[in-house]
């Protein structure tokens, strides 16, 4: 059942934000709240009359407050989380605390992104720059209905300025500190009057970066390089039909994402005796890396031996049909063929010495075919349809340890087992006797002269330098599903609405795995040395006997026996995800769901209306595309929504105040969790997870020239149910506190009742803007903004180190409208006290307690010149 429970709390947020703005409305002349129009539910609707909670951006407010993507877009918007990590192309969004990470290809999105009705499968197809827009919506709640890919948490719709049968276009360039060079325009050309409109829309974005390289160089790292076009035509032969036909390309080519040291590992406590003992970053210096500490972290410096790309290519053709039957029936197709390409060349220990480097190189393409009925009546309006969507995803992946890693793990492991991914049992029980560490093949053998019995192995790198693991994934995806959902004017004044959709899911997956020796040849996977925990403690046991001055053992054939798989080459591999030896993958993986919505709607007055609603949503389950450690379940099941909502939307003309309220819980079955364990993701299904709170948004212009907006969200998102999570290792190692979740022998945690990581629990912006007239013919404004967000958890496993702090950030604009020339020009500022801030934090790659996180951007400022034609 929902935990309804837990409402009041937000209520009384709800009813305090209320009170504050009512009280402080004072009557004004020459003030009108302007009507928002959403497509919400698939037809065009006042805002006010939606019994949904949505925010809607127009175009005209992107372009006035230098709204160029989605990073920027979750500011003004309640409830909506954007994060960029690794690289550009494994971005991610949440609403309401529940989101999906783009770090897999295997996971599609709980927040669904359309652009002009076509869905975009990956995330990070988003990211790109908002140009010509005629507006954004954020729908927050499952849509499980109307929705072509069925989202569990919400949806984004952009909706692109269409052709119109009007001259216009605008040209506008942007210029910023760290070299920035934006520039965009469109054209707008009635080539037949009434019949054949064409729009042409084109963007670049340029930019330095803002992080330096050590040896390197300055402001190398999270630069900006970005192009796109979109061209369009409008064919109207009559007034009952329009085609309307989406062309569009975009590229990004960057040097992102940049990570900074947190926390360093030079010295860290051994998981054995509970010793301070040096770390990883020991290791490094000794092997002639860079290391930073975190004091360094705002200086923003990092080191890196390979330099880091992160490009993709998103392009595809739409064509939406629109042919009115009669004057309350109309037929909507909407056709879409997209491409999708992307590449990233990862530093995977995030260092300057040779270890580990991951490039991914991946392909997708979709087709979607969407039909609509929509019909429109006095007190009954209806929306029946069917949905096809196919899509085939090739994935091209290969992880590499460099020149130094056999280096560095022989010399960390020679201080205690610090790789994160080695097995914390075997890392107890395990003595750290010269003889063990020979045993283990990891160091030369001291005093073998002594022992000459052949039954002891010889001595084996553990890890070999050089070695390649390579696999590849492949996805055939397909879906289609049929709907309806109508509304029904119960009263005057009561509105039902009903919902419902049937969706068929059916994935063939595909994953081989192989490892290569330096030399080319396939390496041939050594039998592994069994339980760790248990050939950890036979060698303590022989460890304890040879300092007793017994090495009887050493002559025991069946006892040393045991230890014959670390004679091997590259037998560690097994306790390193990232190129340990993995079964393939041939899968099929077939589903079907129905989901749906109820809501009741009564309107209090003209201007005011109160909404209940009840509503489920759908994610197919599928397959991790990463190499993933022993003991973790490739694939996944499906993920399911169930979501309750009570909201209050009202306007008071004469305060020309406007007030859009909502109050909601959700249930997640099988969230599909992904954490980085700092030696591979672990995506797996969570368990159950809710997330409960209240969103306030309030418009409110209090003198004819003088606005004031607030956006609230109030999110509580914790795992109710996740017994196999991923355990704390920067804690353990640099504090000696164990993770209260864990059990002995197993390499999960239980992360029941932990916070859902980059989910704070208050946002909130405030904005002021001050119009004014300086002349006849030149109007000007000032704004001022104060973007804040509550201290929240860093990453997957909620290790208390993580923890990121609560932050204020405040943007500014100031901006003048030469009337007589149809221009403006905006000078703005984010971050305008160049607050330090960082976002997503995790756990390094082999080097446990070492943390590094991805920093937020410091203070930008420039100026937009925008002219109109």
């Amino acid at each position: 059942m929902l935990g309804l429970r837990k409402l009041p709390l937000a209520i009384q947020l709800a009813t305090l934000s209320l009170a504050a703005a009512g009280t402080a409305a004072v009557a004004q002349e020459e003030r009108a709240l302007e009507e928002v129009t959403v497509t919400a539910q698939k037809r065009e609707q006042n805002l006010q009359e939606v019994p949904i909670a949505v925010s809607a951006i127009s175009g005209d407010t992107l372009q006035q407050n230098v709204i160029k993507d989605v990073f920027d877009l979750q500011a003004n918007t309640p409830g909506l989380t954007a994060n960029r990590n690794q690289t550009n192309n494994t971005s991610n969004f949440a609403i309401r605390g529940i989101g999906t990470s783009g770090q897999n290809f295997g996971l599609e999105s709980s927040v669904g992104m359309y652009v002009d009705g076509t869905y975009r499968a990956r995330q990070s197809a988003m990211i790109n720059n908002m140009v010509d827009m005629e507006a954004v919506e954020v729908l927050r709640g499952p849509q499980g209905t109307l929705f072509g890919k069925n989202t569990a948490a919400g949806a984004v719709q952009f909706r692109t300025k269409a052709p119109s049968h009007e001259t216009d276009g605008f040209v506008e360039v942007n210029a910023g500190n760290y070299g920035l060079i934006n520039t965009a325009g469109a054209a707008n050309v009635s080539l037949i009057e009434d019949v054949l409109a064409v729009r042409a829309t084109g963007f670049t974005s340029e930019r330095d970066g803002y992080v330096d390289v050590a040896g390197v160089g300055s402001d190398v790292l999270n630069s900006r390089d970005r192009w796109g076009v979109r061209l369009q035509a409008l064919y109207t032969p009559n007034d009952d039909l329009s085609v309307r036909i989406i062309a569009d390309q975009s590229e990004i080519d960057e040097i992102c994402c940049a990570a900074l040291t947190v926390q360093d590992s030079l010295s860290v406590i051994s998981p054995i005796d509970g010793s301070m003992v040096p770390g990883s970053d020991a290791v490094i210096a000794g092997l002639g890396g860079t290391v930073f500490d975190g004091d360094d972290y705002y200086d923003y410096r990092t080191a890196s031996n390979v330099i880091p790309e992160s490009s993709s290519m998103d392009a595809g053709i739409s064509v939406d049909v629109q042919w009115d039957l009669s004057d309350s029936m109309r037929l909507t197709s909407i056709t879409a063929s997209r491409e999708y390409e992307s590449f990233d060349l990862i530093d995977a220990d995030f260092s300057d010495v040779d270890m580990l480097d991951v490039t991914n190189d991946a392909e997708l393409s979709s087709l979607s075919q969407e039909l609509r009925l929509d019909f429109s009546g006095e007190s009954f309006n209806a929306v029946v349809g069917a949905y096809y969507y196919e899509q085939e995803v090739k994935l091209d992946y290969l992880a590499r340890s460099g020149t130094q890693f056999e280096a560095f793990a022989s010399q960390a492991l020679g201080y205690a087992p610090l790789l994160v991914g080695m097995d914390m049992v075997a890392a107890q029980t395990a003595s750290l006797s010269g003889l063990d560490l020979f045993a283990l093949g990891l160091t030369p053998a001291p005093g073998l002269a002594a022992f000459p019995d052949p039954a002891f192995p010889s001595s084996a790198p553990g890890f070999i330098s050089n070695f390649s693991a390579p696999h590849i994934a492949e996805q055939a995806h397909q879906s289609w599903a049929v709907f309806g959902q109508f509304d029904y004017d119960l009263t005057d004044a009561l509105t039902l609405t009903m919902g419902l959709r049937y969706t068929d899911e059916q994935k063939d997956l595909v994953s081989r795995f192989t490892e290569i020796n330096p030399d080319g040849t396939p390496w041939i996977p050594v039998t592994p040395p069994g339980s760790p925990a248990a050939a950890g403690a036979a060698l303590g046991d022989l460890a304890a006997n040879l300092a007793a001055g017994n090495p009887a053992q050493l002559l025991d054939p069946v006892f040393m026996a045991q230890f014959e798989p670390f004679s091997n080459p590259g037998w560690a591999h097994y306790l390193f995800a990232g190129l340990a030896p993995r079964p393939d993958i041939d899968t099929t993986l077939e589903d079907e769901q129905i989901t749906g919505t109820i809501k009741l709607s009564y309107a209090l007055d003209e201007n005011t209306m109160v909404y209940g609603s009840y509503g489920t949503g759908y994610k197919s389950g599928g397959t991790n595309t990463d190499r993933i450690a022993n003991g973790f379940d490739p694939l996944f099941d499906a993920e399911t929504s169930q979501t309750a909502e009570v909201g209050l939307k009202a306007e008071f003309p004469e305060q020309a105040l406007r007030m859009n309220i909502a109050l909601h819980v959700t249930e997640i079955d099988d969230f599909q969790a992904n954490a980085f364990t700092g030696d591979g993701f672990n995506l797996q299904n969570a368990g159950s997870m809710e997330s409960y709170g209240g969103e306030a948004e309030i418009f409110w212009q209090p003198a004819a020239e003088t606005t004031v907006t607030a956006t609230y969200a109030y999110t509580d998102a914790t795992y109710k149910s996740f017994e196999r999570g991923t355990c704390w290792v920067a804690t353990p190692a640099q504090t000696g506190q164990p993770d209260p979740g864990a059990s002995p022998g197993l390499p999960f945690c239980d992360r029941s009742g932990d916070e859902v990581s980059m989910s704070p629990d208050h946002t909130l912006t405030l904005g002021m803007r001050q119009d004014f007239s300086l002349s006849s013919d030149v109007d000007g404004y000032v704004m001022g903004e104060y973007n804040y967000r509550s201290e929240m958890v860093g990453d997957g496993n909620a290790d208390p180190l993580k923890t990121l702090d609560s932050l204020g950030l405040f943007n500014a604009r100031a901006g003048v409208t030469f009337n007589s020339l149809d221009m403006d020009m905006t000078l703005w500022a984010r971050n305008l006290t160049d607050e330090g801030h960082r976002y997503i934090t995790f756990d390094v790659p082999i080097q446990a307690g070492k943390l590094m996180a991805y920093p937020g951007e410091p203070r930008t400022y420039g100026l937009s010149v925008n002219k109109r034609f």
